[in-house]
């Protein structure tokens, strides 16, 4: 299976608490619900589309609790996303969850050498295994080099504070295989990026050469 990262982003990369104020309030986080001003009917459809490719969800500790709390909620069947968590399998990253505490649906709880399992995983037969929001599970497979495609909504808004999808991390470069501006009117954009190196960016620099500007 391939590994892929999806996330709601701000433009200086935020990706807290973007749906409101009481969804990620840790390290004193007071800017949530980012995301809704900006939000408008259909602009959300693609992210159907995203959990239509998982065979199986994974999360960390935190967004499992919120999610948990919320998508048993959701029993329409017509709902893609709710029936994916529902329904689906799923495994949560957690050195204190139990299995009864875990109990929603088919999850299963990964408690120790978390990248070794997830390479396991990885290793399975299937399409994606996808994480959703999830960010500090998101930096530690970024830093092992595990994550193959990025799904980012980014939306025209700078927070100035919180979580960030990138940090001081390893290096890395993409390949946007995917991008339009979603409907609505609010320059929201969707964009899809493949991972095609990892542990440098790569450098060039531009130069002169008899009278042309060109690339060294």
């Amino acid at each position: 299976m391939e590994l892929s990262v999806n996330v709601f982003v701000s433009l200086d990369g935020v990706m807290q608490g973007p749906g409101g104020p009481g969804e990620d309030a840790s390290n004193g986080f007071d800017r949530g619900g980012w995301l809704v001003p900006h939000s408008g009917e259909g602009q959300l459809d693609s992210v159907d589309g995203w959990f239509k490719q998982a065979d199986a969800v994974l999360l960390g500790r935190s967004t499992f609790d919120m999610m948990r709390a919320y998508w048993p909620q959701v029993t329409d069947p017509d709902n893609t996303v709710a029936t994916a968590l529902n329904a689906g399998k799923k495994y949560v990253v957690s050195t204190t969850l139990s299995d009864e505490d875990a109990a929603w649906g088919d999850t299963t709880v990964i408690r120790a050498n978390v990248v070794e399992e997830i390479r396991k995983l990885k290793e399975q037969p299937g399409r994606e295994l996808q994480v959703h929001g999830s960010w500090q599970l998101a930096r530690t497979l970024h830093d092992a080099g595990l994550v193959d495609v990025y799904r980012l909504i980014q939306f025209p808004v700078v927070v100035g504070d919180g979580k960030r999808l990138f940090g001081h991390g390893l290096p890395a470069s993409y390949k946007i295989t995917e991008g339009e501006v979603l409907p609505g009117g609010a320059g929201v954009v969707s964009l899809t990026l493949r991972q095609t190196g990892f542990g440098t960016t790569g450098a060039g620099e531009f130069a002169v050469v008899d009278g042309k500007e060109t690339v060294v």
